[in-house]
């Protein structure tokens, strides 16, 4: 329920964007299109944007003016109807990455300082189980660099970052702390920001900033809803590919519901606040088209075809999203 302190006549809506990779982008395409397709509110006016890994590119996407259903025609080689040429040519083109293999895994274990060995302790006693995700910080750094692949984020903003709030979560690889790239915070280009939240140990190279190295946001969190703690919203909208539940006993499966347990504590925190929060998740269809290879092309189009039809399940079924057409007064 809305708080009704603040006159505007629409809610205040945050949207959080999960990591996954690849596949994630897809999924994150597919879903957003959905909720403009059928309840008219388009993703580009979230108040704030929250984006971790795969969901920063996205969100960094929605910020330069792409709109949802650019994001999805683009995903699956489609062209674009509104987006910048040199975006539409960006993502048209983009590298096909090799696949993510236990190789990336099973490797020297890289050496950590005392203070990264302290910060994986701090965060592995915030998080508990959930926290086992920052183990991630032992793998040594890939050889897969994704600076080039986003650097047209520069030629459309320069130095300069989207007016409206968007923030990026990292990883400060020296102490295993999240940092948050955004409008005013630590310096950093949009497209830096974006590459350090994309920057999946063992596969990608971390990026260096500032005289620091970054890598995955999701070595965190993969959502880090809890950032939004400290801004005025009424509704926050977490679009989770890296949740969902496949069934049965697997990696994956194991992965997800860790994925699960943070996002969980994360919008309790907000929801303590009074925040509605609803999660956009992948179900069954979309699942049977993710495996653990989260940088697979294979079945974008299946993911992105499923994912809209899935989140048009949900919309259908939950009255939360009939808050997106309400006027705040209403909704109180």
């Amino acid at each position: 329920m809305f708080s009704g302190s603040n006159a505007r006549s629409t809610p205040r809506v945050g949207l959080v964007l999960g990591g996954g990779g690849t596949v994630g982008a897809a999924y994150h395409s597919g879903a957003l299109a959905a909720l403009e397709h059928d309840l008219g509110w388009d993703a580009r006016d979230a108040d704030v944007i929250v984006g971790t890994s795969a969901g920063s590119l996205v969100g960094g996407l929605l910020r330069i003016g792409v709109p949802p259903a650019d994001l999805a025609a683009t995903s699956v080689g489609a062209s674009a109807l509104e987006a910048h040429p040199s975006v539409v040519e960006a993502m048209l083109s983009r590298p096909a990455f090799p696949p993510f293999t236990l190789r990336h895994l099973l490797r020297p274990p890289k050496v950590l300082g005392p203070s990264a060995i302290l910060g994986l302790g701090a965060h592995a006693l915030r998080r508990g189980p959930s926290g086992l995700a920052s183990l991630a910080m032992l793998l040594p750094d890939g050889n897969e660099a994704l600076a080039p692949h986003v650097a047209f984020f520069d030629e459309i903003l320069g130095t300069e970052w989207p007016e409206d709030p968007l923030l990026v979560c990292a990883t400060r690889r020296k102490d295993c702390r999240r940092t948050v790239f955004c409008t005013g915070g630590r310096s950093a280009s949009l497209s830096e920001a974006v590459a350090a939240s994309c920057a999946v140990p063992g596969y990608f190279s971390g990026v260096r900033i500032g005289g620091h190295t970054y890598v995955d946001g999701g070595v965190i969190s993969a959502t880090n809803a809890d950032v939004l703690r400290h801004e005025d919203l009424d509704l926050v909208i977490a679009v989770s590919p890296m949740t969902g539940n496949p069934g049965g006993r697997s990696l994956g499966g194991a992965i997800r519901s860790f994925c699960r347990t943070t996002l969980d504590r994360e919008l309790k925190v907000l929801e303590r606040k009074g925040v509605a929060t609803v999660v956009v998740e992948p179900g069954a269809e979309v699942l049977e088209h993710m495996t653990t290879d989260f940088m697979s092309e294979e079945a974008l189009a299946d993911i992105v075809r499923c994912a809209f039809l899935e989140t048009g399940d949900q919309i259908r079924r939950e009255d939360f999203f009939e808050q997106l057409r309400r006027p705040r007064a209403a909704a109180a």
